[in-house]
């Protein structure tokens, strides 16, 4: 099935768990290992300090970026969906592989979000704004109500050097989530990776900044090698397929049976399904994708060699 955990119940929870211990709307000034100072003087200390404020560019990781801007709406009539729609990609592609996606909630309220998986990270929410009302107006919803919006830049993995990665992270606080490349490598999703840190974090016999750094790299370290395939996949899909002609790699892939989508989406092919996937007509010229499977000098880290330690 397809689950969602919607911001409002996110926030409740940990609000009722964490109590008056969550601090809200307060500017980070500096990060080390062990203590947190905040703009305004401040200091909280704790036996170890994990950072998880996101994706940061650097020199160890080649990124492609899924791009989004979502909004929930109400419609003045009932909408009509009764499943997500993951991508409909027959909208115009605008020098990028972008579809929308679409998540109802109740008959008159759904989730339109305009995604693109595109070189750069620049986002116009005016823009994006503008071409879901249009969306909308396509489908034959009239707006009655924008109830929320999110946006969003999500990481995809081309290559990298994770020991380098790592090396530069042996100092200071922790990497988690998105700053310690735990992510799905395609679709950018982060909260399965994070439960699982979570509970090998709750878990170990002692919370202090060697154990659980060690941990968090290990942890990193094994599932960067275990989806290399998934790297693969984005080289083909960034470098050997024109921006503008991305969807038929989507095309196909979406053509192929839903327990493999399933498991691709859980970061947990077989063998089986990667052999699948690969065989068959390619989506992009031959020529290119041998060019893509093999780059080693990939946009924004130059002569970067894949290495999984």
């Amino acid at each position: 099935g397809y689950a969602s955990i919607p911001s409002a119940r996110f926030d409740a929870v940990l609000r009722e768990r964490l109590g008056d211990r969550l601090v809200l709307g307060a500017e980070v000034r500096r990060l080390d290992a062990r203590a947190v100072t905040l703009a305004d003087g401040r200091v909280l200390t704790a036996g170890c300090v994990l950072d998880g404020r996101g994706a940061r560019p650097g020199p160890h990781i080649a990124l492609g970026f899924q791009k989004f801007l979502g909004q929930e709406i109400r419609t003045a009539a009932p909408h009509g969906l009764t499943e997500p729609v993951l991508m409909d990609a027959t909208v115009d592609q605008h020098d990028a592989y972008r579809f929308v996606y679409l998540l109802p909630f109740t008959a008159d309220t759904l989730l339109v979000e305009d995604t693109y998986y595109a070189d750069g990270g620049d986002l116009d929410d005016a823009v994006l704004r503008e071409r879901i009302a249009a969306y909308a107006r396509s489908q034959g919803w009239r707006i009655a109500e924008v109830l929320r919006e999110e946006r969003g830049v999500l990481p995809i993995v081309l290559a990298g050097d994770m020991d380098a990665f790592w090396r530069d992270a042996a100092e200071g606080a922790v990497p988690v989530g998105l700053a310690a490349a735990l992510f799905h490598p395609t679709t950018g999703y982060s909260l399965p990776d994070a439960v699982r840190l979570a509970d090998l974090i709750a878990a170990l016999p002692a919370v202090d900044v060697a154990t659980v750094r060690a941990a968090v790299r290990g942890h990193a370290l094994r599932a960067w090698r275990d989806r290399g395939f998934f790297r693969l996949l984005n080289r083909m899909l960034f470098r050997a397929a024109e921006p503008s002609r991305r969807w038929h790699v989507m095309q196909r892939f979406y053509g192929l049976p839903a327990p493999l989508i399933a498991r691709f989406y859980a970061a947990r092919p077989t063998l089986s399904d990667q052999l699948r996937i690969l065989t068959g007509k390619p989506p992009v010229p031959l020529g290119a994708a041998l060019r893509a499977a093999l780059a080693t000098d990939l946009r924004g880290a130059p002569e970067l060699q894949e290495k999984t330690s």
